[in-house]
């Protein structure tokens, strides 16, 4: 079973992507028969990020983030899209086969757009450059949040289309698999995330921490009273972190009005800070050792490209390419 996924590199990643994300990409190394795939999104990132610098800072904290929270590049092929060169070779052959009507009702374009992202062509055609990601390694499954669940479904059908187009099962019909994680909530109480500058960071430590933390938003309630049990922010990203004897005391102690928001906001603050205090520590040894950082990114590239060579080849030769190796 070959799973893969991957994360763009926009910007420091935060509890909602660890909880939606990396957390279940770490554990899923550990199933049996598991083929795992992992690579750093950068030339989807190139829709919104056009500055080097930016991207190359970008794409190397996802890389530290990743390492340090439990990706082991002996059990997971780990690397960058952009060193796999196969990975845009299939997207033209999937763009030559794939509907306009396909893309123009994807979800993420109108959703993008709406909020101000500039309809740039690379946006547009997001979905396919997505498609040959997950076929390029003809991967099994792929796990997603509910909101990539569309991208997954236009692959199964751009797989469908190209082989049905060129006559051959060249191409595997991808499954998503969707995260048990409900919504995160950010510091506003919308779902996290970094377009809405609502985000805890994953690494985030010390008075920043703190900040992000204690200021939350709330509702208005007297000292004394009940605090709300039910959409209420604190307790939701409490629950992320805390034991069931832990959850279950917050809860009575919200429900007798034995708690205030300060105090909840304290315990919530203490439960991020230990959680990831270890990974925050092994980050900082890999920060002093980028060169073996590279040399993950450049073995799982060595990695991935005998899997995608051996697809593009397959394709090239059902389309009339000759093979260039």
């Amino acid at each position: 079973m070959r799973i893969l996924s991957g994360v763009q590199p926009t910007g420091k990643l935060h509890l909602g992507n660890y909880f939606g994300a990396v957390r279940q990409h770490v554990e899923l190394q550990k199933e049996v028969g598991a083929d795992c795939f992992y690579f750093i999104a950068d030339y989807h990132a190139l829709t919104t990020i056009q500055d080097a610098a930016t991207l190359r800072e970008h794409s190397l904290d996802v890389t530290l983030t990743y390492l340090a929270l439990g990706l082991d590049p002996e059990r997971s092929v780990f690397y960058r899209q952009s060193d796999v060169p196969e990975v845009t070779e299939l997207t033209w052959m999937l763009s030559a086969v794939s509907g306009m009507g396909l893309l123009e009702r994807a979800h993420s374009y109108k959703d993008k757009t709406a909020k101000g992202i500039k309809p740039s062509v690379g946006l547009f055609v997001y979905p396919v450059l997505m498609a040959s990601d997950i076929l390029i390694v003809k991967s099994d499954i792929v796990p997603v949040g509910q909101d990539q669940q569309q991208h997954v479904e236009m692959a199964q059908d751009m797989a469908t289309s190209f082989n049905a187009a060129f006559g051959r099962e060249v191409l595997v019909r991808p499954e998503c698999r969707l995260s048990a994680t409900p919504k995160v909530p950010g510091t506003d109480g919308a779902k996290m995330s970094k377009s809405y500058n609502n985000i805890i960071e994953i690494f985030e430590s010390g008075k920043a921490l703190k900040k992000n933390v204690m200021g939350i938003k709330t509702s208005s309630v007297n000292m004394g009273d009940p605090l709300p049990t039910d959409g209420d922010t604190v307790l939701e990203l409490y629950k992320l972190f805390a034991s069931a004897d832990e959850l279950a005391e917050m809860e009575q102690d919200y429900r007798k009005g034995a708690i205030g928001y300060g105090d909840a906001k304290k315990r919530l603050l203490a439960k991020v800070d230990a959680y990831f205090a270890p990974a925050r520590e092994r980050r900082e040894k890999l920060l002093a050792d980028l060169s073996y950082v590279e040399d993950v990114l450049r073995d799982g590239a060595r990695r991935a490209g005998e899997v995608t060579r051996a697809t593009i080849d397959e394709c090239r030769e059902v389309t009339g390419f000759g093979r260039i190796r």
